[in-house]
């Protein structure tokens, strides 16, 4: 084994190892990165040649964690990984993002990329690490890529930016970005922030940017002790530079006249569409002689290519040249914006975001803890109350096709609207909030028309948001060799396809709480990077200033058909109360409230959360919960219900769960003889003072005689302290004890036969002495 291993030092002192040439060695380049107790290992393979036909980089890039790799147990009936997660999809996400544009133009083979999480012991987060390992993966390979890349999280945390910060240092952060590029240029930003300014943003990409370097190089040395420097050759495109240069020639100015028409977005594509056929058609009648159908089909195929090539020009040159866009804007303008809340009745909360050509019809839901989406990946596991789901079917962009499950893009744009909205729901808001956006039309940037949406939505159903949120797209038109350039506001589908930059940025009107942004050129300065984020600013304020003009603030109540739900705290002693054994008590409470109760202990309290949809329910469920958690005071008197009698006396509940003794001697002034004389049974019920709290046991000592009338002449025996009731009586001789005995005797049938006897208090009072 050819074992080569390197290591490289972040800013704190912390070191990362990558190793090649012990594992996984038939693939075409493997790596395994290790940090800490968390490894990775990377693999690539590609495809020998192109799949005839193919004109686009047909890369699959595959994130998986495996539950061994922190000691757990998968999930579910089979005990095993499945499909990937949504965790895993974003992370996939963000290593394909930075590798995409990094091939060849005209490299057309299929590539796997495969990134396996190995070991982690929860300390160091695997997701920062999956780009460095993939772009290693490919630099021990000789697949052909143009620059070798890294990715790192970086957080601010107490004002200080940390390179690849731990789980724990995360908690205390205001930032948290992913950052992409080569050893020149940043080519991936994604993350969420706490209304931070631009320049902070800026701060935390040159952080970023300085630590991926020397990763860079480093995979530039690895490369070249394996002799990977040297790539395979490949040939996977045939062309016509004699047709390339004819449709360039020919079709031009046609599509410059068409670019600088401003027409909806159909009719644009309409009349580009029909360029490209009439010179087919003319192509195809001057060469029916000399080219057979095969070969006919072939420079078919290839004037697409060189079709999108005059399209891409002829936009570019339009912008930089008179700054005129395809639909007539100016680079800095805003289209349209109309918007309209509650345009359905029953959903909690809904609303129309319509920009352009880009619209999303939203909805928001409010529930309770029982709608909670519980996460159980590898190294998380808790639950979530903020949901927002983006869906995107064909008819939006007037696609005809059936429309399938939910695929990665839609995860990645509506997990970029989540982030962008989280931020600005209150920590302690009791409700599970959902929110969907629909997108019905889609002309670029519809993650965010989602933000918008979703604001107007959240502000609808009642959402107290501390601030709303917008976003924008930002796109930027620059040629290589040029210093001109061009920065676009509010992007639209065809500026994205055909230009250099997606950066999308949402915030309130105090910062940025999420961004977004892909780059397609090589060479993006900090200088260009600061204006676009100002520009965007400007932008996202106009937008912000439409959504206020629609709905200024959250809806003061709730409507109707929104379930009430209210939040207390108790004691942490009395969870166990409340729930009682096997939930016995909290399930009984439902079903005679009907009210839905939840119970959780954070931060040392009880947090009981109650719902129903009528105030009655609630009130109800509330009673019976601040019963349980009350403390009974000495001297109160309560309404109790007789739990158990026994032969000293009965034991009643005042409380739920709090029983006293009520002993024989308090239950009345006579004396009793036995409970049952008093007519007292199980489920009577009655009203009892409490007397005293035993401080060690805790117990209650119970009294109902106080509440009765006392008994005309009744004297309460005085009762002293046994060492002071005077000297013991002389012990009697044998034969006086047996006289004593026999008048005892009499006595005791006198009183036994006489029905008023026992009754009489001198009598009681003795019993107090001998209980």
């Amino acid at each position: 084994m050819n074992v080569i291993t390197k290591t490289i030092s972040l800013p704190d002192g912390r070191t990362i190892s990558i190793e090649t040439g012990k594992v996984a060695k038939q693939a075409d380049g493997s790596a395994v990165v290790r940090m800490g107790n968390t490894v990775l290992l990377a693999t690539v393979c590609a495809a020998k040649d192109a799949v005839p036909g193919t004109d686009f980089m047909p890369l699959q890039v595959d994130y998986r964690e495996q539950y061994a790799a922190a000691g757990r147990f998968p999930g579910g009936f089979t005990k095993r990984e499945g499909k990937s997660g949504d965790n895993e999809i974003l992370t996939s996400r963000l290593v394909d993002r930075v590798l995409r544009p990094l091939f060849p133009s005209n490299y057309h083979a299929e590539v796997f990329v495969n990134v396996m999480l190995l070991s982690a012991d929860g300390v160091d987060q695997p997701d920062a690490l999956a780009g460095f390992a993939a772009s290693t993966a490919m630099a021990c390979s000789d697949i052909p890529f143009d620059f070798y890349i890294s990715e790192v999280r970086v957080a601010r945390v107490n004002g200080t930016y940390v390179v690849n910060p731990t789980f724990e240092q995360m908690k205390e952060a205001d930032m948290d970005i992913m950052v992409g590029a080569t050893k020149d240029n940043i080519m991936m930003v994604e993350g969420e922030m706490d209304e931070v300014t631009e320049q902070d943003l800026i701060e935390a990409l040159k952080v970023a940017h300085a630590a991926i370097k020397p990763m860079c190089e480093m995979q530039e040395q690895l490369a070249k002790e394996l002799g990977k420097d040297v790539k395979r050759e490949y040939d996977h495109e045939v062309n016509d530079e004699d047709l390339r240069k004819q449709m360039n020639d020919e079709l031009y100015q046609l599509v410059y006249d068409v670019t600088k028409q401003a027409l909806p977005k159909q009719e644009r594509h309409d009349a580009f569409d029909k360029i490209v056929a009439d010179f087919l058609e003319k192509y195809d009648a001057a060469h029916a002689d000399t080219l057979s159908t095969e070969e006919l089909e072939e420079k078919h195929a290839m004037a697409v290519r060189y079709y999108d090539d005059v399209l891409r020009d002829a936009m570019r040159r339009c912008i930089l040249d008179e700054g005129k866009r395809l639909d007539g804007r100016k680079t800095d303008e805003i289209r349209p914006i109309w918007c309209e809340i509650s345009p359905l009745p029953m959903p909690h909360g809904s609303s129309i975001f319509t920009r352009g050509e880009t619209q999303s019809l939203t909805t928001c839901t409010l529930g309770t803890k029982m709608d909670e989406k519980m996460v159980d990946d590898v190294l998380d596991k808790s639950y979530m109350r903020f949901l927002l789901h983006y869906n995107f079917p064909p008819f939006c962009t007037g696609e005809a096709k059936a429309q399938r499950g939910v695929g990665r893009r839609e995860i990645g744009h509506g997990h970029l609207a989540w982030r962008g909205l989280k931020g600005q729901i209150p920590e302690d808001y009791p409700y599970t909030v959902r929110v969907v956006s629909q997108i019905l039309e889609s002309n670029g940037s519809s993650s965010m028309a989602t933000v918008c949406a979703g604001t107007l939505a959240l502000m609808d159903a009642g959402v107290p948001m501390k601030k709303p949120v917008s976003g924008i797209a930002m796109g930027l038109i620059k040629n290589p060799g040029e210093d001109k350039y061009a920065i676009l506001s509010d992007i639209l589908g065809d500026e994205d396809h055909l230009g250099d930059m997606d950066f999308k940025t949402t915030g309130t009107k105090d910062g940025l709480t999420a961004t977004q942004m892909d780059i397609k050129c090589d060479g993006l300065s900090f200088e260009i990077l600061e204006k676009a984020l100002m520009q965007a600013k400007a932008g996202r304020e106009h937008i912000l200033g439409k959504l206020t003009e629609t709905i200024a603030e959250p809806r003061a109540e709730l409507k109707p058909q929104v379930p009430r739900i209210v939040q207390i705290e108790i004691p942490k002693e009395f969870i166990g109360a409340v729930i009682g054994p096997g939930g016995k008590i909290i399930q009984q409470m439902q079903e005679d409230t009907g009210a839905t109760i939840t119970i959780d202990e954070i931060d040392g309290k009880g947090k009981v959360q109650v719902s129903a949809p009528d105030k009655a329910s609630i009130d109800a469920a509330l009673s019976k919960i601040r019963a349980i958690v009350a403390v009974p005071e000495v001297g109160e008197i309560y309404e109790g219900t007789v739990r158990s009698v026994m032969p000293y006396g009965c034991f009643v509940e005042i409380m739920p769960g709090k029983d006293g003794l009520l002993h024989i001697s308090e239950i009345d002034w006579k004396r009793l003889e036995t409970v049952e004389e008093a007519g007292i049974k199980e489920g009577d019920k009655m009203q009892v003072k409490l007397l005293d709290i035993d401080p060690k046991t805790g117990k209650y000592k119970l009294s109902r005689r106080v509440l009765l009338e006392k008994p005309e002449g009744y004297v309460e025996r005085e009762r002293r302290p046994r060492g002071e009731r005077g000297e013991r009586r002389p012990r009697p001789e044998r034969g006086e004890r047996r006289e004593g005995h026999r008048e005892h005797n009499d006595n005791h049938n006198q009183d036994f036969h006489d029905p008023l006897a026992q009754h009489e208090p001198k009598d009681f009072n003795d019993s107090l002495d001998r209980d």
